[in-house]
């Protein structure tokens, strides 16, 4: 058995998250982490017994300053656990209802929700026991994800059913103050979004691969991708994407046979001057979506080991703090950021495949037809990736443009994240569907022309793992199979 993945509150990655998910990794909670819970806990009661703290002694919301008597407090988290449970739609689908769960239990182990100990452990043994709440899809817009966690509470005290096979666990005693504090969280956003990132991070290296086999394919140029083109002009993601297509190509390192090659391309019979934009520009439009997954990465691992949660209650201090550190203002941002450059890098793979339906850059027939009269070959592949790209193009909305005010007026900003990782989500989807049209056509067009890219080299071995995998008949045929492989393919691309 693989060995659990440790939940410590401090050191937990995207990467993780999207283990426990989509892998079924097993949790396991570390100790120190379980020691900052238990110290913000004890924290919490003892602040709370002497001033004001909100959701602990008060309502919520605009009800923030009225107080709710001792007698009432332990019922008072009951009440607003099954006043939020207001979520609507679909059921979440099980795999980010995992990452949800992960997220929390992290976060609480960050040290600052005056949550005991228990409510990690119940989460990571649900996890462990493939046991998950039923949580439905409609209700967050970015300050906090209210209705999925009031869900989740609820079930974890016993009131909703548990989904999934083998026994309830426990349930668990609601303390005064547990039920802001455990809903006071993004966790179901920050678990979509790492998913998002998770799905997006490899097809973005697979993607220069597929670059290069079309590159390869219309005996494009790599003068483009020249280092001294990016020392000129130093964007740390143009210089990436072009470092890497040099590795790819295993382009010459000295100036003379760098000229050399570039002026017979890379099939030997290049006649062009230069390419058009989906090559020359490959760095300049794919780095920034290089850029901006990085990014992406950056801030959700500030998120996941995050202690967030309004108010903050850490043990040293003594003290509590309310504040806005659930605003999930950030990550949607980031999330935005990544679809509109996707978008970008899609535009350029959606030209690449123009270029290799045209004679002028393949010397073959249009559409890459074999010899039957008026044979369409792969046209309808340009259709299907230009499909592709319409949705990811309406996936790249920015959500951030909108808007509310909440709660008589208390609560007037809302980020909209939790909708940005779902289109991220969506654009993922997309994104790889125009790869693979672009991998299908890229291969289709080196076999017919007869070119075959040196074994040796990364784009090499990518053309013999897609080729072996990639059905090689040129008949009218559908294809709708070629691009279902093809998409699969892709994983194999990205660790290149």
């Amino acid at each position: 058995m693989a060995s659990p993945i440790v939940l410590d509150g401090v050191r937990a990655r995207p990467g993780d998250i999207a283990e426990i998910a989509c892998a079924g990794a097993r949790v396991a909670l570390a100790g120190p982490g379980l020691d900052r819970a238990r110290a913000s806990h004890a924290a919490a009661r003892e602040i709370a017994a002497r001033r004001p703290v909100y959701g602990r002694t008060t309502g919520v919301g605009a009800n923030r300053t009225e107080a709710v008597p001792i007698a009432e407090l332990d019922l008072h988290g009951l009440r607003l656990l099954r006043s939020h449970a207001g979520g609507a739609g679909p059921r979440e689908p099980d795999v980010h209802v995992r990452a949800m769960l992960a997220v929390r239990a992290n976060q609480i182990l960050a040290g600052g929700s005056g949550l005991r100990p228990a409510f990690a452990e119940a989460l990571a043994e649900a996890l462990n026991a493939g046991r998950l709440p039923e949580v439905r899809q409609v209700g967050a817009i970015g300050t906090g994800d209210l209705t999925a966690l009031a869900e989740t509470g609820l079930t974890l005290v016993g009131e909703r059913p548990w989904a999934g096979g083998g026994e309830d666990p426990p349930p668990l005693v609601l303390e005064a103050g547990d039920a802001l504090a455990f809903c006071s969280s993004g966790a179901m956003t920050i678990g979509q979004a790492a998913l998002a990132w998770a799905r997006i991070a490899p097809l973005l290296r697979a993607a220069q691969v597929v670059a290069a086999l079309s590159l390869v394919a219309v005996d494009g140029s790599t003068e483009p991708y020249d280092a001294e083109v990016h020392a000129a002009r130093p964007h740390r993601g143009a210089a990436r994407v072009a470092a890497e297509m040099r590795r790819l190509l295993r382009v010459p390192g000295q100036a003379a046979d760098r000229e050399t090659s570039a002026a017979q391309g890379l099939g030997g019979t290049r006649a062009r001057v230069q390419d058009p934009f989906g090559y020359r520009c490959l760095p300049q439009v794919h780095g920034p979506a290089v850029e901006a997954a990085g990014e992406l990465e950056r801030v959700l691992t500030v998120e996941i080991n995050a202690a967030a949660e309004n108010p903050l209650l850490p043990a040293a201090g003594g003290t509590a703090h309310h504040h806005g550190g659930f605003h999930q203002a950030a990550l949607g941002l980031a999330l935005d950021h990544l679809r509109l450059a996707l978008l970008q890098s899609a535009h350029l793979s959606a030209a690449r495949l123009a270029t290799l339906m045209d004679p002028a850059y393949t010397g073959l027939r249009p559409f890459l037809a074999d010899g039957a009269p008026g044979a369409s070959g792969a046209m309808i592949l340009e259709y299907t990736a230009t499909s592709a790209l319409a949705g990811l193009r309406e996936a790249a909305h920015p959500a951030s443009l909108g808007h509310a005010v909440l709660s008589l007026g208390v609560e007037d900003h809302a980020s909209f994240a939790p909708q940005s990782a779902r289109h991220t989500l969506r654009a993922a989807s997309a994104y790889r569907l125009v790869l693979a049209c672009e991998l299908v056509t890229a291969v289709r067009a080196l076999r017919m022309r007869g070119v075959v890219p040196d074994p040796s080299t990364p784009v090499g071995a990518a053309f013999a793992d897609a080729a072996w995998r990639l059905d090689p008949a040129t008949e009218d045929r559908p294809l709708g199979a070629d691009a279902d492989a093809a998409a699969e393919v892709l994983d194999l691309l990205a660790g290149l």
